[in-house]
């Protein structure tokens, strides 16, 4: 494009010297089109005054340059003047004249167009003027999946209301009694659903290292009795509404603060609201994390800060702590308030050839989340009073081991809450391999114990012989691109996980594995592929099986189409 630039100047310098007075008002036309071009980007606030007429002025200076490097690069001969009275006059068809007229024209018109909107992005002109400033301080984005799932259970699993209660629907519908069917886990019918989730986020920048920030999603909204409850560990909409509109709530508001030493290093993070998971888990659902203690999905309520620690001149090397405060459920009437504390340690490492290894140690502690019984005789719940209510459980998951807190007139149990106390200390690790870039092999492994279970306490609850089920752990392997947003990229996963009943807190474990909760070990493998740019496909099969109890089995195939924009 440069030679055919110094190409057209040339021809146009030398049509100048040898064109006729039709041709000068020609090209004159062309150079005042071109000039009152650049002042209408000027009123247009597209262009400033002083970078139009810098524009003019350079262009102008090498137009004088090219024009003096032909006159000086032309033979000795061609610079001999006419004699006196001669009168030279080249030859030049008119169809020649009319063509380099017309791709002189089109050249200069692209070229400068190209050039002053080039430089008008490149150097954002007239962008203060043109548009408010708060625009430029908003970001939106957000991602949509659309997902098959289909859930088979084992031939041989314990017969449906026969043993595995759903206590989740049994404390919302208002006793075993009212819930029917209802009150128990799906042990034998296969069921075939489809579901998307709609995320929409806004970040908007509020001064300097100051973000606020607000996600919207669709809500997994179950319905018992007179009561609704919403899944925390799940943004998924089940397909098959009758049409019915689905609610899109509030996923995440906060605000967040990072602070930056003068090297460029966030050394403090303090984020309060309705915020994501501060904790170091090892990565995403699809990419190296772990979903032990806490799924994907789950958002705290609550106040958090992370500190880290450069370790000598290296930034790859880098020490960081955490702490974490989050209220679970408020009551009026009770000042036992239940509320998680969280703390984390951890080291994150990098080698000069590109290796990644990260490690951190958490302890997790829940207050007041433990079951009241009634204690009247008899212990029916419309004599409950309101700390025998506010230790009914908000949301649980399958596994962890239940204490009766009421029942109905019937004397059939009508009202559940935990047996035991959770406080979990947690290991996770990953290491990253990067010998096979742009692959990575990632090993991860994470374990989790419930040092806060007493096995007395716990059979007086659950008045039943409970074993000291605490532990739970998780191997991982990845290998691919680390992330898969773009054509043909890919990676392949495979996880063994082992989660005993009272290891963690069901409402907040992982909410596919044993389609949600505790008391399952099995398999996951799965692979991602990339389709085009922010179009991937995921696939994932994951198997398992009831750890202690009559057999309860089922495998889930996953097949999602996930979008980012």
């Amino acid at each position: 494009m440069d030679n055919k630039k110094q190409l057209m100047t040339m021809v146009l310098c030398g049509m100048v010297g040898m064109a006729h007075a039709g041709e000068k008002e020609e090209l004159l036309k062309l150079r005042n089109t071109t000039t009152n071009l650049i002042k209408e980007l000027v009123k247009q606030h597209v262009l400033t005054e002083q970078a139009a007429q810098e524009m003019i002025k350079r262009a102008e200076a090498d137009a004088e340059a090219q024009v003096a490097a032909q006159q000086a690069a032309k033979p000795a001969g061609k610079d001999v003047p006419p004699e006196q009275g001669e009168v030279r006059v080249p030859y030049v068809p008119d169809f020649i004249k009319d063509e380099l007229r017309q791709q002189v024209r089109n050249e200069l018109r692209g070229d400068v167009v190209k050039d002053v909107m080039q430089q008008a992005k490149t150097q954002k002109w007239g962008m203060p003027e043109a548009l408010p400033e708060w625009i430029s301080r908003f970001k939106l984005s957000g991602d949509l999946r659309l997902r098959s799932q289909t859930e088979i259970m084992a031939q041989g699993n314990a017969p449906l209301g026969s043993y595995y209660a759903n206590f989740q629907n049994i404390n919302q519908f208002g006793g075993l009694t009212a819930a029917g069917l209802n009150g128990y886990l799906n042990t034998n019918q296969d069921r075939q659903r489809f579901r998307e989730r709609l995320r929409l986020v806004v970040d908007a920048d509020v001064t300097e290292g100051l973000k606020a920030s607000v996600r919207m999603a669709t809500a997994n909204v179950s319905a018992g009795g007179n009561n609704l409850w919403y899944d925390p560990t799940s943004t998924n909409q089940t397909l098959g509404n009758y049409s019915g509109q689905y609610q899109f709530l509030v996923d995440r508001a906060f605000l967040k603060y990072d602070a930056t030493d003068k090297d460029g290093f966030k050394w403090l993070t303090l984020t309060g609201g309705r915020i994501a998971s501060p904790w170091y888990v090892g990565g995403g659902e699809f990419s190296g994390g772990s979903e032990l203690v806490w799924d994907t999905d789950l958002n705290f309520e609550g106040f958090a800060a992370t500190t880290r620690k450069a370790l000598g001149n290296n930034n790859g090397h880098s020490l960081f702590a955490t702490l974490g405060a989050f209220p679970l459920q408020e009551s009026a009437l009770s000042s036992g308030n239940k509320w998680l504390y969280g703390s984390q340690v951890g080291v994150d490492w990098g080698f000069a050839n590109h290796d990644q290894f990260k490690m951190a140690v958490a302890f997790y502690d829940y207050e007041n989340i433990k079951a009241k019984p009634n204690t009247n005789t008899p212990a029916t719940c419309d004599t409950n009073n309101a700390n025998n209510n506010f230790s009914v459980p908000q949301y649980m998951q399958f596994g962890n081991t239940v204490g009766i807190i009421c029942y109905d007139s019937n004397n059939i149990p009508a009202r559940y809450g935990l047996a035991s106390d959770y406080r979990i200390v947690n290991a996770n690790l990953a290491y990253d391999f990067a010998m096979f870039a742009p692959h990575h092999l990632i090993v991860g492994a994470d374990y989790a114990k419930n040092v806060g279970f007493d096995q007395a306490s716990v059979q007086r609850l659950a008045k039943t012989t409970v074993g000291d089920n605490t532990n739970a752990w998780q191997v991982r392997v990845d290998f691919g691109w680390p992330r898969v947003n773009r054509a043909h990229q890919w990676n392949v996963f495979s996880i063994y996980k082992y989660v005993q009943s009272d290891a963690v807190l069901s409402a907040f474990t992982d909410s596919d594995f044993h389609l949600g909760g505790t008391n399952a070990k099995g398999w996951v493998i799965g692979a991602n592929y990339g389709l085009m740019k922010n179009v991937w496909a995921t696939g994932r099969w994951l198997s398992t099986d009831v750890i202690t109890g009559p057999q309860y089995s089922n495998d889930v195939l996953q097949l999602d189409l996930n979008t980012s924009f």
